[in-house]
């Protein structure tokens, strides 16, 4: 199936009682190409959000591992999961927040909307990614943060 007919199969911000997903990928968001073989979701912490994330991942992978993806741990003391689908291509992130640093209201408020192959989603923008990643301990983050940098001529002031 190509990307777009996934897009469209995928009930990922559409098609469900209004579930609130972001969307960020730092590099490739930008137009800053990296090879990466994850998605973040970034997820607004509530439980009907959380099953609908569920039932949505479900429908397009048809994995009973799905089932595993408590929302008790994102909603507590384990705010991010990593899910692999079956066919191991890549992994997705799925995050409620980031420590006290970022909390979904902080991340939301800063979104943009991007169209891909006609599905509007919600999406981190270079200043809003800037700021998630260029105080981490990642070193593959931080270089991702250097290149947002750069490239927008960002600067410290005002990135969250």
């Amino acid at each position: 199936m190509s990307e777009a007919a996934h897009l469209r199969a995928c009930p990922i911000g559409w098609g469900l009682p209004a579930p609130r997903w972001l969307l960020q990928n730092a590099c490739s968001k930008a137009s800053l190409p990296r090879a990466t073989q994850d998605l973040d979701l970034f997820v607004a912490p509530t439980r009907a959000n959380l099953e609908a994330l569920k039932r949505a991942l479900s429908a397009l992978f048809d994995d009973p591992a799905v089932d595993e993806i408590d929302p008790d741990d994102l909603l507590g003391d384990y705010p991010a999961v990593e899910y692999v689908p079956p066919h191991g291509r890549f992994w997705i992130d799925i995050i409620t927040r980031l420590g006290s640093a970022f909390s979904w209201e902080d991340v939301d408020a800063q979104a943009e909307e991007l169209s891909l192959h006609g599905v509007v989603v919600r999406v981190a923008t270079a200043q809003l990614l800037y700021a998630m990643k260029k105080d981490t301990v990642r070193l593959q983050a931080r270089a991702d943060a250097a290149r947002l940098r750069a490239a927008f001529d960002l600067e410290d002031q005002g990135a969250r």
